[in-house]
């Protein structure tokens, strides 16, 4: 298993909105494809506005497949309109 982790903080506000875009970019891991094995949504406790977004995929090949895929970067565009600043990104193994 490979994966990610993003944190980042959503715009005041832009909560719901932005729950909705993940729900429409990624309605099951089994829709999405691409390798993607399950992802977690969460909002932490003491500041609701930030995300933490971890994504697993079944192995490395199919997260740099998935990373270098046309689409993602449109994805990843589109989510920014509604993040306050870039998301900070680890990978994990």
């Amino acid at each position: 298993m490979y994966g990610t982790i993003m944190r980042a903080k959503v715009k005041s506000g832009r909560r719901a909105e932005y729950e909705q875009l993940m729900r429409e970019m990624v309605p099951s891991a089994e829709a999405y494809g691409q390798g993607m094995h399950s992802y977690e949504m969460a909002w932490e406790d003491a500041d609701p506005d930030r995300i933490v977004l971890i994504v697993h995929f079944k192995d490395r090949e199919s997260y740099l497949a998935n990373a270098n895929r046309a689409g993602t970067d449109e994805d990843y565009r589109r989510q920014l309109e509604y993040l306050d600043g870039e998301p900070e990104w680890i990978d994990v193994n």
